[in-house]
């Protein structure tokens, strides 16, 4: 892949990365909640299950997707329960005391992370993006997926590194009741208004 067709690619998947949704959301959330270090396997999580369904639509499953449309509706509708889901339990979230001596409970695990990119649209959105505008022909394909992954891993790390940081930020200010309550709120309703990106 050449550099300008690469950099090209790395500002199509820096857009997709760096803009709200659900990865950004709950990373947000995450690292408000239990600090930086504790969300990394939420991150990591994420990252990987990226890369696993860039896989899948570069080998064969994003031309299911495409070619059957029921499927790409059911991902909707499963990615949109597990969404809200997710924003529920987000808004509801009991306060705790985020003092660095009593650590909140266990953050969302890795697994997690990883099979949240299964059911989120935003992203096989992307991995079909990338790999239907920046993929080469023949002999060249495996070695631009490979670039793809690349870039992925790449946008993927700094944008969660930016959200995590943000929320870790904010965290430092929830030290309330209230305020803590009001975070949880404002973030299940970012969460749960994924959803309508989702079928818009």
């Amino acid at each position: 892949m050449e550099l300008n067709m690469f950099l090209s690619m790395l500002g199509f998947l820096w857009v997709a990365a760096i803009t709200p949704g659900p990865n950004n959301m709950l990373l947000t959330a995450s690292g408000a909640r239990f600090g930086f270090l504790r969300s990394l396997p939420l991150m990591v999580g994420i990252m990987i299950g990226m890369q696993v369904m860039l896989l899948l639509v570069a080998f064969g499953v994003g031309g299911l997707i495409l070619l059957y449309p029921a499927v790409h509706l059911l991902l909707k509708i499963a990615g949109s329960l597990y969404l809200l889901w997710l924003a529920w339990k987000i808004g509801t979230a009991a306060y705790e005391n985020l003092d660095i001596r009593h650590p909140p409970a266990t953050p969302m695990p890795f697994w997690q992370g990883g099979l949240l990119q299964l059911i989120n649209p935003k992203a096989w959105l992307m991995a079909l993006g990338a790999v239907a505008s920046f993929s080469l022909a023949d002999g060249a394909y495996r070695s631009s997926v490979i670039a793809i992954s690349i870039g992925l891993v790449t946008v993927n790390l700094v944008a969660s590194v930016i959200w995590l940081s943000f929320g870790t930020l904010i965290g430092r200010i929830l030290h309330s009741r209230r305020i803590w309550c009001l975070f949880n709120g404002v973030m299940g309703l970012l969460t749960a208004a994924c959803v309508l990106l989702i079928w818009h």
